[in-house]
């Protein structure tokens, strides 16, 4: 018997993260020492408080249950309590939170909640493809992308043609993948926009607390209430195998996608969610605390050490004040010249995977100790 994928999976463009992990894996099998820039998973250790609380809260048989699928109560209080100290936002715990498998999945299922087929979904180009194709393409909706320049700092131009008879737009800052932030007042533009044009603001916010230099991110939520903005604790805290993460905002936008989580998954692990409490609770305000600013020291040392070694080999290249990635034009294809570190065993992510935009672009993961990145610059200086 033959099976036939749904039209909204044909849609679907390759997965470019998954074709570059076969090409690594053909590179390993050949006994060629690879050192990855690819994907974005931190190569730091969770903190140890909270790998304690874990293991503590896994003693107990009430954290072996099924969790409750909006998120445990204390859980959202603490998410709650976090917001007020750290962005001076107050949110109610029962109706303006929810708990997330990681904050992806709820970027795309909050679209399965609004968004019907044929409308249109505004999505950034470059940006995470789970914007255009994980919500929209799987919601038989319409992908409208619309264009990030590097001499706009990446931020959308609203003054530009972009649909104002859009269903939801995706903003992302800090933003994966070119590290650009948004200042306080293009964001109070872009909400504003959105309320203008009654478009469902999706602010992914999942790197606020990995910035750099002078840089603090805001919140959304600072300059208006009718969006839904959603986190994670896998950056912050190097937990991204934990699969953590929640959504605040508008009660009805929380509501919806409670209703469709509470039809596909069944919670993160009580456990899991214990950990909360202990991670955002070491916040005494809108600092970082040590064990947050510990990582971030690190990302930031290597930030310098590469951006330096790159420039050295003739690239134009700005320091991000946020995430842990490095955007940098290459001056021609971006496969190309992803295919080309590949031979000397080094993985990028070519641009062109996050969009039309990013064509020209690479990015890199500052996920490599300072011995593999100058051991990388040492690679690539004999190549270009």
């Amino acid at each position: 018997m033959a099976y036939d994928f749904a039209d909204r999976l044909k849609n679907l463009p390759p997965y470019l993260f998954a074709e570059i992990e076969e090409k690594v894996a053909r590179k390993i099998e050949k006994g060629i020492d690879i050192i990855d820039f690819g994907i974005g998973d931190p190569d730091l250790p969770t903190p140890r408080p909270l790998v304690e609380e874990i293991q503590k809260q896994l003693e107990d048989p009430v954290n072996h249950r099924y969790p409750s699928a909006q998120g445990e109560s204390d859980t959202r209080l603490a998410i709650a309590e976090w917001y007020q100290k750290r962005f001076n936002v107050d949110l109610d715990p029962d109706r303006e939170i929810a708990i997330l498998l990681g904050s992806k999945e709820g970027l795309a299922n909050v679209a399965r909640a609004f968004v019907n087929p044929g409308e249109k979904v505004l999505c950034p180009d470059p940006a995470y493809p789970v914007y255009s194709q994980g919500a929209a393409t799987l919601c038989d909706a319409i992908s409208v992308k619309f264009p990030l320049y590097e001499e706009d700092n990446f931020f959308p131009n609203f003054n530009n043609d972009i649909p104002q008879d859009a269903k939801m737009m995706y903003l992302n800052y800090p933003n994966n993948p070119t590290g650009a932030v948004a200042s306080r007042e293009d964001l109070q533009k872009a909400v504003q926009w959105c309320e203008d044009t009654n478009t469902i603001l999706c602010y992914d916010n999942a790197y606020s607390e990995m910035t750099f230099d002078d840089y603090i991110a805001p919140s959304a939520l600072e300059f208006g209430r009718r969006s839904i903005e959603f986190g994670s604790l896998s950056k912050t805290f190097n937990m991204t195998g934990y699969r953590i993460g929640y959504a605040v905002g508008d009660p009805i936008l929380i509501a919806g996608l409670k209703k469709v989580k509470s039809q596909i998954d069944s919670g993160t692990p009580k456990f899991i969610q214990k950990a909360v409490d202990v991670a955002l609770g070491s916040y005494d305000g809108r600092s970082r605390p040590k064990i947050v600013q510990d990582s971030v020291d690190v990302y930031r040392r290597r930030r310098d050490l590469i951006v330096r070694g790159l420039r050295e080999l003739g690239f134009d290249i700005k320091l991000p004040k946020g995430t842990f990635y490095l955007f940098f034009n290459v001056g021609g294809s971006s496969i190309d010249f992803a295919n080309k570190m590949l031979d000397a065993g080094i993985v990028v992510t070519p641009g062109i995977g996050f969009g039309n935009s990013g064509e020209g672009f690479v990015r890199l993961a500052l996920t490599q100790s300072e011995d593999r990145i100058t051991e990388a610059l040492e690679r690539m200086e004999k190549i270009l």
